[in-house]
């Protein structure tokens, strides 16, 4: 079992990483401080992992709901359903929120818990490799509009997150594979080593050896703690972790958040921007191709057929522009990555269209 905490003054808090986490019931009832608690999860993760969660629970007034698995989920429809929960739960100030599942469950559930009677406790159950590495971990939570990701959204930390990485066993290979996406960018945006430690144990963590994802979940972890610990509201350093993201949110919105899964995005997104960087004179095109070989054995696209320009015009709507230019994360190379303001559209339109 590993502990890492996130340091944010009296509003810091620990995050559990190991297998077996959910099976110590006290980890999760002693972050619970009042007597009524609500349980949101989604039609996959329910069936095979509320019952220990609910079991950690007994004894107190306990609801739950259930929303469907997938991006599409990520409503503010669905927002509206779980405050009706806590209304019917008769939520007071001191209840608490747990959220059971992957990013879309813990986005979802961190939302309403910042807006429930202006702030309520909220707990993390990350079950995917995804939402270990990164939405579990930071405070940001949001829902989806249909012009664009996460666009209406607020930062609110979690009281403890459990990540139990036995959770990861029946993760379908698309998603385990997607949440690796997230892990490779950690090396590409700060951590060079990190990255030559992922190519040399890459078949490992294809085979989900419990030690190599332990190890990846807590690097990963222990990077975005320190980054949310030096900018909890991303005003600058933790705008970094939104490297290849912008590319990404723009195809998760032409796809209707159906075509792609968010780390197959944020795959796609990243090879963008490290050739846009070269494009640019950044950085050296071999680290893109570095980083695309890395991506590809992993089995995680690497390429999008959707317009440039319709992507562009999608971009600006990214929460990362500032006063309609477009601002991304790009980088000098593996490691090295920093924020861009003022790139110009016809250098994206003009990267995204050439073939190399």
């Amino acid at each position: 079992m590993n502990r890492l905490d996130v340091r944010l003054g009296d509003r810091g808090y620990p995050i559990f990483i190991g297998a077996g986490v959910l099976l110590d019931r006290s980890r999760l009832r002693e972050a619970v401080r009042g007597r009524q608690a609500l349980v949101l999860t989604d039609s996959t993760v329910g069936p095979r992992y509320l019952p220990p969660v609910l079991a950690a629970l007994d004894g107190l007034k306990v609801a739950t709901i259930t929303i469907a698995s997938g991006e599409a989920s990520k409503t503010l429809a669905n927002a509206e359903r779980v405050f009706t929960a806590l209304a019917d739960l008769g939520a007071q100030r001191n209840a608490c929120l747990i959220a059971l599942g992957g990013g879309v469950v813990g986005d979802l559930g961190g939302f309403a818990a910042a807006l429930w009677m202006r702030g309520i406790d909220f707990v993390q159950i990350p079950t995917t490799l995804l939402a270990m590495v990164d939405s579990s971990v930071g405070g940001k939570t949001a829902v989806n509009l249909p012009h664009g990701k996460n666009l209406v959204g607020a930062f609110w930390q979690p009281r403890r997150v459990l990540a139990d990485i036995d959770t990861l066993a029946s993760l379908a290979e698309r998603e385990y594979r997607a949440g690796l996406a997230e892990v490779v960018k950690y090396g590409a945006i700060r951590d060079e080593s990190f990255l030559g430690w992922l190519k040399d144990n890459a078949a490992a963590l294809i085979a989900r050896s419990p030690d190599a994802i332990a190890y990846a979940v807590l690097r990963s972890c222990e990077h975005k703690a320190q980054i949310v610990e030096n900018d909890e509201r991303e005003t600058g350093e933790r705008a970094l972790l939104n490297f290849g993201h912008t590319f990404g949110h723009a195809l998760e919105t032409l796809g209707r958040y159906e075509k792609w899964l968010h780390g197959e995005a944020v795959a796609i997104g990243m090879v963008m921007a490290a050739r846009l960087s070269a494009h640019l004179g950044m950085a050296p095109l071999s680290d893109a191709h570095r980083l695309t070989d890395l991506l590809r054995r992993f089995e995680l696209p690497v390429t999008a057929d959707e317009s440039p320009e319709t992507m562009v015009e999608l971009m600006r709507l990214d929460k990362k522009t500032l006063s309609d230019q477009l601002r991304l994360i790009l980088w000098r190379g593996v490691g090295r990555a920093e924020v861009v303001e003022n790139v110009a559209a016809q250098d994206i339109v003009a990267c995204l269209h050439a073939r190399e």
